[in-house]
């Protein structure tokens, strides 16, 4: 067994803060205490002293930076064991291995060594071809041909010189190949100088009725400069069978590097077998080997910026302001099976279900459906109606628009993406909860529910059916659910939940706590009623100091014994928060002259958690999603056709991606405002190709648009957030 090679060590922490360009002393002390089992947000909320007050990006930062240099340094270790195996370490190989900062490089250095399958040099070299190979290498005068005649053997069909020459040819050819230094050189020019090619394929019109890919039929951009979304497109359209790519780089510049690498000034016959063999090498390993590992470097990238633009998406979807006190009706808008309704109470709570015939079918029945919902407004004092933004939307919210002005003036609707809301009613979570409603009825209730509290409700739903990404059907699954996962996580625990009404999915993404933790929270809840304190969760099953240390800064009680336990201050803190307040004597408003280096020091702690403190006493329950944009209450309705150039409207946004942010206006169909139609100027200068549109928008945000092209055939429309200069 070879032991680890410690000149192969990476020092993780000081690479860490090199890379990340963060103090040591902060990186240290966060790996040790992830390595301890604690969870990024108790740490960041927590432990700011110890970090350096970093936040939640820069803690997942270091855990991802760290788990990356572990990979690498224990791939290091795995090659220089194969290598070592086979007797063949070189001081030039080990400088190689300990300089390598990633896996392609270190893959290259390994290549020759790689056991692989039977090639033609491989039979060209058990031919006993490397004698003859070496005597070429050497550039002789003359000769070659006699010198080949040496090693004729007709028992391994070398039976010609031309045999003899080819197999040398294999050889070389080969080892060209797998020259790290080479394929080094080639990848940097190509993705540097490359460019990537994108063709409509033969017969393909079928395959694309509406032109989706149109854009990319005849389609060429640096690799440098090519936008992750074309990357991702152009991907899709392989998949698809609408689009052939490629990379085209400038072969004859390659070629004659590789001439100059390898032959120098040299001419004559040696000179030449060595660039045929060159040429070959790149035709057949490097060129195709390098533009399926670019291919490969550009879908990452695109899937990595898709992923963080998904979960930023998703962060501010689950982040919008909850819509408290209002008894909401959840309107499904449906047309052969009919339209469901639901009403909830302002706490979510299900009341009254009915299905309705509002527009035309079978069993259309208009004058009943408006009855009906004027009956449910009426009786449960329905303040809201939320409308699904699926089939037959549009009718619907011209149907309840009506009312309104008709019967109902005090009611208001919105309209809301009810991405995922199938998903959700047909789940075993849904099932349990409404077992003896249909599906289509628990969707209306979810569909109500996600106006009042975002978060509690779409927490219930892979967050991959949601609908707030780009290409995320297309995106590797298992680093998709990471990045979510962590979106999720910080979301909850930036809010906080409240002990005695949080659900188990809502529990689940509490730090510290998993899904049977969790469920037993709930369970002792069922059992013994509401918790008076947050001490009280030590009596839960299976929730051990560790998990109450991490968990109980994120768990509200609003009704307790203990006023801290509907804070953010973690109970270890209690005594520091109690000894403020007697020292103010209760006048919390004369709290924040306390906040002082000094006043920290005597308590022991530094002054970021001092801030802290203060801050959760003079807001005690507070809630971040409060600033959040309120949604657009609508009393009327809009439809493509009364959409005219230049428009001024105010719309919520639903969707950021990498070419702009889709806008909903109250159409049935989302315009869209194109990265080139955002104000950047003002913030980012002239450079567009580092422009992100998540630097001016989010998920959830209320913008003011213009109307800049209307497509009914197509039911698209193009916004600006520019405003007209006329």
């Amino acid at each position: 067994m070879v032991e680890i090679n410690q000149d192969l060590v990476i020092d993780v922490v000081k690479t860490v803060a090199a890379e990340l360009t963060l103090p040591f002393k902060s990186v240290e002390a966060t790996s040790t205490m992830l390595a301890d089992g604690n969870t990024v947000p108790f740490i960041a909320r927590y432990r700011k002293e110890a970090t350096g007050n970093l936040d939640e990006v820069q803690i997942r930062d270091i855990q991802l930076v760290t788990k990356r240099l572990n990979e690498l340094e224990a791939r290091k270790q795995t090659v220089y064991r194969a290598i070592v195996e086979q007797n063949a370490v070189t001081p030039s190989l080990m400088q190689g291995l300990i300089a390598a900062s990633d896996l392609q490089t270190v893959e290259d250095l390994y290549l020759p060594y790689k056991q692989k399958r039977r090639t033609k040099a491989t039979i060209a070299k058990e031919a006993g071809l490397m004698g003859l190979a070496n005597f070429i290498q050497r550039f002789p005068a003359s000769g070659i041909e006699a010198e080949a005649e040496k090693y004729l053997k007709p028992e391994t069909d070398i039976n010609t010189v031309e045999d003899a020459l080819a197999g040398v040819h294999e050889i070389f050819a080969e080892v060209i190949g797998e020259n790290a230094g080479l394929r080094d050189w080639v990848r940097k020019f190509t993705r540097n100088n490359g460019r990537l090619i994108a063709k409509q394929k033969r017969a393909s019109a079928d395959k694309d009725p509406q032109a989706i890919f149109q854009l990319y039929y005849d389609f060429s951009q640096t690799i440098k400069n090519v936008a992750n979304h074309q990357v991702l497109a152009i991907n899709r359209g392989e998949k698809e069978a609408v689009l052939t790519g490629s990379i085209d780089v400038d072969s004859d510049a390659i070629l004659r590097y590789l001439k100059m690498r390898l032959v120098g000034v040299k001419t004559g016959q040696a000179a030449d077998i060595l660039l045929a063999a060159a040429k070959d090498a790149y035709k057949r390993f490097i060129g195709p080997a390098i533009e399926r590992e670019l291919r490969k470097e550009l879908l990452e990238r695109a899937e990595v910026d898709a992923i963080k633009v998904f979960g930023k998406n998703l962060y501010h979807l689950l982040m919008a302001a909850p819509l408290r006190g209002r008894v909401v009706l959840g309107f499904d808008p449906g047309i052969r099976t009919g339209s469901k309704l639901a009403v909830v109470d302002p706490n979510g709570k299900f009341l009254a279900k009915a299905t309705i015939y509002p527009h035309k079918a079978q069993k259309y029945d208009p004058k009943a459906a408006r009855q009906t919902i004027i009956d449910l407004v009426n009786k449960y004092q329905v303040t809201l109606v939320a409308i699904g933004n699926g089939t037959a939307s549009r009718e619907s919210q011209q149907f309840i628009a009506d009312i309104i002005q008709h019967d109902l003036p005090k009611l208001n609707y919105a309209v809301v993406n009810e991405s995922g809301a199938s998903v959700y009613s047909a789940s075993d979570l849904a099932r349990a909860e409404f077992p003896e409603l249909q599906v289509e009825q628990r969707s209306a209730i979810s569909i109500a529910r996600r106006l009042q509290d975002p978060m509690a409700e779409l927490i219930k739903i892979d967050p991959q059916a949601v609908g707030v990404g780009q290409y995320q059907h297309d995106l590797p699954v298992k680093e998709l659910s990471t990045e979510l996962d962590a979106v999720l996580e910080t979301a909850v625990n930036q809010v906080g939940v409240n002990l005695n009404t949080a659900s188990p999915q809502l529990l689940t993404h509490i730090a510290g706590l998993t899904k049977t933790t969790a469920a037993n929270i709930v369970a002792y809840r069922d059992e013994h009623g509401q918790f008076d304190s947050r001490v009280e969760l030590k009596k839960v099953a299976k929730l051990g100091p560790k998990a109450f240390e991490q968990a109980a800064g994120f768990l509200r009680i609003p009704d307790g014994k203990n006023p801290l336990d509907n804070t953010d201050i973690h109970p270890e803190s209690y005594p520091i928060a109690k000894a403020l307040l007697a020292e103010v004597q209760g006048d919390v408003k004369a709290l924040n002259q306390l906040v002082t280096a000094q006043k920290a020091a005597e308590f022991g702690i530094g002054l970021p958690t001092l801030t802290d403190i203060v801050q959760s006493l003079n807001n005690p329950g507070r809630d971040l999603r409060d600033a959040a944009p309120e949604v657009i209450l609508r009393s009327d309705v809009l439809t493509i056709a009364d959409l005219k150039l230049g428009m001024q409207l105010q719309g919520t946004v639903r969707n950021v991606v990498d070419f702009g942010a889709f806008v909903d206006i109250g159409v049935h169909e989302d315009g869209l405002v194109h990265i080139s139609k955002m104000p950047f100027e003002k913030k980012a200068g002239r450079n567009r190709q580092k422009l992100d549109p998540q630097q001016l928008v989010a998920v959830g945000d209320i913008v003011t648009v213009w109307v800049t092209e209307i497509d009914p055939q197509r039911g698209r429309i193009g916004l600006s957030m520019i405003k007209p200069k006329d």
